[in-house]
């Protein structure tokens, strides 16, 4: 059974930085999974922030909210999917969630908590 495990989540103040982890377990096969972070704001159903396509590539995809500020990255020897989040706004503040998805399965993580301050 696959589980994700996101951790990172904090306050900090605008302009500030945090750097999100997801670790996935329960699969051999971490390497193709597309991989995303979605956030749930309050009062407001949940949205995309970032996609990581399966394999090596580097290159993610982004809301238009967060283009320039966040970067999605992966280490597939750890199993681990980050979000680094720069130059924080109050309007980032929610809930960040983890996601995987292969081959019509999806999972999804708690989520950790993220409070930007002004």
């Amino acid at each position: 059974q696959v589980q994700l495990v996101e951790s990172g989540g904090g306050s900090v103040q605008a302009g500030g930085s945090l750097k999100l982890s997801c670790v996935v377990s329960g699969t051999s096969l971490f390497t193709r999974y597309i991989v995303a972070w979605y956030r749930q704001l309050p009062g407001n159903e949940r949205e995309f922030v970032a996609r990581l396509e399966g394999g090596f590539t580097t290159s993610g995809e982004y809301a238009d909210s967060v283009k320039g500020r966040f970067t999605i990255s992966r280490d597939n020897d750890k199993n681990t999917v980050y979000l680094q989040m720069s130059m924080l706004k109050p309007e980032d503040t929610g809930v960040y969630v983890c996601n995987a998805r292969y081959v019509g399965s999806e999972t999804w993580g708690q989520g950790t908590q993220v409070t930007v301050s002004s």
